[in-house]
C-alpha cells in the first residue's frame, strides 16, 4: 500500500492546525542556536535571554555538553531504577557536595521535584504527629509559582494557574513574603513544612532576604517542620552561588530543583538531609524516566564547565557589574523602568506598565526576554554569557526605553 504523500507546509501552519493554544506564543521560530544566540527561520539573529526559562544553562549546544550526550547515546539510554547505573550515582555524589549530607531523588522537571516535596511534607507529618492525614498543612508564599501539577498548583495562589481545576489539593497556607510574622502566625499542630522559592521567578523576580530565610529556618527548628525550598529557577549557578539560599547562609532540609541542572536536556531531582531523606522507602515514590544514564550524563557535563570554567565566580562579578548598569537605567528613565531585582544572571526589571509591548519591542532590537508578575520583564542569560554580551543587551533595553519616552 502507498505512502500518503507528505504535506509541506511551514512551521506556523503546522502549529495553528495541531498544537494545542495553551500559550500565547509570539510569531518567531527558532531553528538554530549557539551559545548565547539563536536565530529564526529567515535567518535573523537575536541574543537568547530567556535560556529556555532559565534551563540552558551552558547556552545553546555547548560543545562539551553535546559531546557527553552524544557519546552516552552511543553507550546506554534509559535502563529504568531498577538497576544502577554509574552516572546517576556520581550525580547524586555531586549534588550532595553542593547541598550537604542527605540523598537524592531523580525525575524529569520542575514540577515534579516539587510534587516530591510536598510528598515528603506529608510522611514528615505522619512521622511528626503519629497519624495519616492530621499533620498536613504546607505554608507557602503569596504569588509563589511551584508547577502545575495538582499539588504545585496547590501550593500556587495564583487565580490564572488555578482556575478551572479545583478542588484543588487541601492543606496549603499562604504568608506573605519576607513577612516572618504572616509564617508565624499560620503554623499551628496540623503544620508539617514551609516551602519557598527563594526566588520567586515568576512572581517577578522576588528574592527571600537574608533575614526572613534566617527567620524561617528558627521558625522551622521550633516547630519540628520542613524547610523545602524551591531552587527550580534560581538554583545551579544562576545567581553566582550553586544554590540561591546559600548567599543567606542557612540550611535546608530538602530542596527541589530542576531547569538548568540538565543544561536543556529535561532533568529534575530532590535534596533532602539525612534523617528525612530516609522517609522514602521502597515503593513510596519512583519515576520512570527520573535520572537515566543520558539524563545524568548532560547534567555531569553541566557540572563539568561550571567547575572548569568557573562559572559561578564568572556570574558573581558579571552579574554585580551588569545590575549596576540596569540601575543606571532605572535612574535615566524613571517613568518607564520601577525597580531592578535579583542578583547574578536571574534579573527582573519593574516596570510601570504591562511589559507585552516592551518585550515584543526587544525581540524586534533583537533581544528575547520573559514577560515575569507584577509588570516585570526577567533578564535570564545563560551562566557562559560574557560582558559583552550583557553589554549589548543593555544597549537594546536602553535603545527600547528611549524610544518609548
Amino acid at each position: 500500500m502507498s505512502q500518503p504523500a507528505i504535506v509541506r507546509t511551514n512551521t506556523a501552519e503546522l502549529y495553528d492546525a495541531y498544537v494545542m493554544k495553551n500559550y500565547g506564543r509570539p510569531p518567531l521560530t527558532l531553528v538554530r542556536g549557539q551559545g548565547v544566540l539563536v536565530w529564526d527561520d529567515t535567518g535573523r539573529e537575536y541574543l537568547d535571554f530567556t535560556s529556555g526559562v532559565a534551563v540552558a544553562a551552558l547556552g545553546h549546544c555547548h560543545p562539551a555538553w553535546v559531546e557527553a550526550i552524544r557519546r552516552q547515546a552511543g553507550e546506554l539510554i534509559h535502563v529504568s531504577n531498577l538497576f544502577r547505573h554509574p552516572n546517576q550515582g556520581e550525580l547524586a555524589r555531586r549534588l550532595v557536595q553542593h547541598a550537604g549530607p542527605g540523598r537524592v531523588f531523580f525525575c524529569n522537571s520542575g514540577a515534579e521535584a516539587n510534587e516530591s516535596l510536598i510528598k515528603l511534607a506529608r510522611l514528615h507529618g505522619i512521622r511528626k504527629s503519629g497519624e495519616e492525614g492530621k499533620c498536613i498543612k504546607i505554608i507557602c508564599a503569596r504569588n509563589a509559582f511551584h508547577g502545575r501539577t495538582f499539588g504545585g498548583m496547590s501550593a500556587t495562589p495564583q487565580e490564572k494557574i488555578q482556575k478551572g481545576f479545583r478542588p484543588l489539593v487541601p492543606g496549603f497556607a499562604f504568608g506573605e513574603l519576607n513577612n516572618l510574622p504572616s509564617f508565624a502566625d499560620l503554623v499551628d499542630e496540623q503544620t508539617a513544612a514551609i516551602f519557598l522559592e527563594t526566588v520567586q521567578g515568576e512572581g517577578g523576580v522576588v528574592s527571600c532576604t537574608d533575614e526572613f530565610l534566617g527567620g524561617v529556618r528558627k521558625l522551622c527548628d521550633k516547630h519540628n517542620l520542613l524547610l523545602m525550598l524551591d531552587e527550580v529557577q534560581c538554583g545551579i549557578g544562576r545567581t553566582g552561588t550553586f544554590f540561591a539560599f546559600q548567599h543567606a547562609g542557612v540550611r535546608a532540609d530538602a530542596i527541589g530543583m530542576a531547569k538548568g541542572l540538565g543544561g536543556g536536556y529535561p532533568m529534575g531531582a530532590i535534596w533532602a538531609a539525612d534523617k528525612h531523606a530516609e522517609l522514602f522507602t521502597p515503593g513510596s515514590h519512583g519515576s520512570t524516566f527520573g535520572g537515566t544514564p543520558l539524563a545524568c550524563a548532560a547534567a555531569l557535563a553541566v557540572l563539568d564547565v561550571m567547575v572548569r570554567d568557573n562559572l559561578l565566580q564568572k556570574v558573581q562579578a558579571n552579574g554585580a557589574a551588569w545590575r549596576t548598569q540596569l540601575e543606571k537605567l532605572a535612574a535615566d528613565f524613571p517613568k518607564q523602568l520601577k525597580a531592578v531585582a535579583g542578583r547574578g544572571y536571574m534579573i527582573g526589571l519593574a516596570l510601570h506598565t504591562e511589559p507585552a509591548s516592551y518585550t515584543t519591542a526587544l525581540r524586534e532590537e533583537g533581544l528575547l526576554v520573559v514577560i515575569a508578575g507584577g509588570n516585570s520583564i526577567r533578564l535570564l542569560p545563560p551562566l557562559i554569557a560574557a560582558r559583552e554580551h550583557l553589554d549589548r543587551a543593555t544597549a537594546i533595553i536602553r535603545s527600547v526605553l528611549a524610544k518609548k519616552t
